[in-house]
């Protein structure tokens, strides 16, 4: 099961899905990105995700691709080193800034958070 937490936090606003994001997950996820493609920063915190497969990153990837359409900045945050090294490896942190904490990835688009 997937939860996904959607927070303004000031100048940002963060997505935090919690639990596994898979092919059965992606669903909402996707939903819940499509419907941040109008926000102007995103901080996407992947921390409570223990496993992604590659729907969970094509879905990461289009709902990044919907925001800067949109004109949109997202940074990723994520303190799994097992995802850091999917992200890492297939290129993503060439598209986004994958940081290991929230505060990185916050600083990462410019947003004071405050």
């Amino acid at each position: 099961m997937l939860e996904i937490e959607v927070v303004d936090a000031g100048g940002y606003t963060l997505c935090r899905p919690v639990g596994e994001l898979d092919a059965y997950t992606v669903t909402d996820f996707r939903q819940s990105l499509g419907e941040l493609a109008s926000h102007p920063q995103v901080v996407i915190d992947l921390s409570e995700v223990p496993f992604m497969d590659s729907a969970g990153l094509g879905a990461l990837i289009g709902g990044i691709r919907r925001a800067r359409e949109n004109g949109g900045e997202v940074a990723v945050a994520c303190s799994r080193p097992t995802l850091t090294r999917l992200l890492h490896t297939t290129g993503f942190d060439r598209i986004v800034p994958v940081t290991e904490t929230l505060d990185e990835a916050v600083a990462a688009l410019g947003a004071d958070g405050d």
